[in-house]
């Protein structure tokens, strides 16, 4: 199961890569133009809209990336899969969709199918369209319908699976964001607490998307506390409203940020580099604009654990905040952006505590996530099983016919390792050939370190990895070359 989630969380590497900039331009136009959201500066406009154009869309690049991450493959129409799965569960669950399956007005239709389009349904779609692909990308069909044989037959399968998910999930997912919905009201009046637990939820949810179904209750106003309209208008008391909000700042600007350098800071050698062009730009945008996904996802299945604990100390940072009254808002979200803009209006009360709990909390997750990520080998940006903490490049001679050095050595390995008839899977990452092999006592390891790769590593029974270095990728499509010609 951890393998499992920590493929995944490779998986979302690529939609995950994208997100940072998209939060910053998004949190530069807003900052340019809090109020209008761009309708008063054409700067801001052009700036928004390019951030949203990704940031509106997250849950497609989810469905994607997944798809494309966890076939063996990595092929085009995986993804084709994934996006054909994500679109006919959004479109069949849609509000007015569902008013016509079910013949009632729009108005009375659960306002869960408002959210249908969310992370959780994406990662979904990605996911069976991944085993499908995985399962059915070689079936041949009869003569008559030989056309859509193979690949093709992946997105159709794909769609005919998700019509089924969407049967299931027409009577499931009102259950459940009704559930949190009734929850997130029945905590609202614990005070500090309450607002303690709500934070806790709220990240833990993430990863589904139903984090929205408690925003709703306390941020807006189904529940009655409206808590960002009644701070920005200044209805409210001082000191309470806005304790929904608050905590959020500590955790956004100052605790996923140093978490990112805690991760940074123990991410192998040869992977430093990799991992700051990701983990930097993800914290720059938790501090500037309070995106957080961008980060959040880039550990949170590769290391649960630590997602778990980071949910647990926003919990307790908005209880502290709450405590304590201090209080700050957002329009957008918990960043630099924001707070410089709510901490001048009428119902913040002593915001720039804030900060000073801000950097406490800083200090706390560095230290705790460096020192858990040492002890207990979280695999997070950097820190992969896949790579070898001193791994270097082979270099392996062109041939004398004038074929590619790479597929010389990909050609060696193919036939060492036995070749079609023992080779059943082909994959890669991003230093390392991984293979399932029928008969590991067909390999010819020596054959194989013959070529000058840095090592073999034998991982199970089938299980067997050849460490090739960064220019992996061109002796894998090689492989893959030579599979699909023979």
């Amino acid at each position: 199961m951890m393998k499992y989630l920590q493929n995944l969380g490779k998986s979302l590497m690529l939609p995950v890569a994208v997100l940072p900039a998209a939060a910053v331009l998004m949190g530069i136009g807003y900052w340019i133009d809090p109020e209008g959201w761009g309708s008063g500066n054409v700067v801001a406009v052009f700036l928004i809209s390019a951030g949203s154009a990704i940031l509106d869309f997250i849950p497609i690049l989810f469905a994607v990336g997944v798809a494309i991450g966890m076939t063996r493959a990595k092929d085009g129409p995986a993804a084709l899969s994934g996006l054909v799965g994500y679109l006919v569960i959004t479109t069949v669950l849609s509000t007015n969709n569902v008013a016509n399956l079910l013949q009632i007005e729009a108005e009375n239709v659960n306002m869960a199918f408002g959210a249908i389009e969310n992370v959780f349904i994406g990662i979904i779609s990605g996911l069976i369209a991944a085993a499908l692909y995985n399962r059915y990308s070689n079936v041949k069909l009869p003569d008559a319908l030989a056309f859509f044989s193979g690949k093709r037959l992946v997105p159709i399968l794909t769609a005919a699976v998700m019509l089924i998910v969407s049967i299931i999930m027409l009577y499931v997912w009102p259950v459940v964001y009704t559930g949190l919905v009734t929850f997130g009201e029945a905590i609202s009046g614990l005070g500090a607490v309450g607002a303690g637990l709500y934070g806790f939820f709220n990240r833990i949810l993430i990863p589904t998307g139903l984090h929205h179904a408690l925003n709703n209750v306390f941020w807006f106003d189904v529940a009655g506390i409206n808590d960002i309209g009644n701070f920005w208008s200044g209805e409210g008391v001082k000191g309470i409203t806005g304790m929904y909000q608050a905590g959020f700042f500590p955790i956004m600007m100052f605790g996923l940020p140093a978490a990112a350098l805690a991760m940074y800071h123990t991410a192998k050698t040869k992977r430093k580099k990799q991992a700051a062009s990701l983990l930097m730009a993800a914290a720059f945008a938790s501090f500037f604009t309070g995106v957080t996904e961008p980060l959040e996802f880039s550990f949170m299945f590769l290391a649960p654990v630590l997602y778990v604990i980071h949910a647990a100390l926003t919990g307790l940072s908005l209880f502290i905040a709450a405590s304590f009254e201090w209080t700050a808002g957002f329009s957008f979200s918990a960043g630099l952006v924001d707070f410089f803009l709510s901490s001048r209006l009428p119902l913040a009360n002593n915001p720039y505590m804030l900060l000073v709990q801000g950097l406490a909390f800083g200090l706390v997750y560095y230290f705790l996530f460096r020192f858990l990520i040492v002890k207990f080998d979280f695999k997070t940006p950097g820190r992969e099983e896949d790579e070898g903490d001193e791994v270097v490049d082979a270099e392996p001679e062109a041939d004398t016919a004038g074929k590619d050095k790479y597929a010389v050595m990909a050609e060696t390995i193919y036939d060492a390792l036995g070749g079609d008839e023992n080779v059943t899977s082909v994959d890669n990452c991003a230093t390392r050939l991984r293979l399932e092999v029928k008969d590991m006592d067909t390999v010819d390891q020596k054959r194989i370190k013959a070529t000058g790769v840095p090592g073999v590593n034998v991982v199970g029974k089938n299980s067997i990895q050849v460490i090739v270095g960064t220019q992996v990728q061109a002796v894998a499509e090689e492989v893959h070359k030579l599979r699909k010609n023979k």
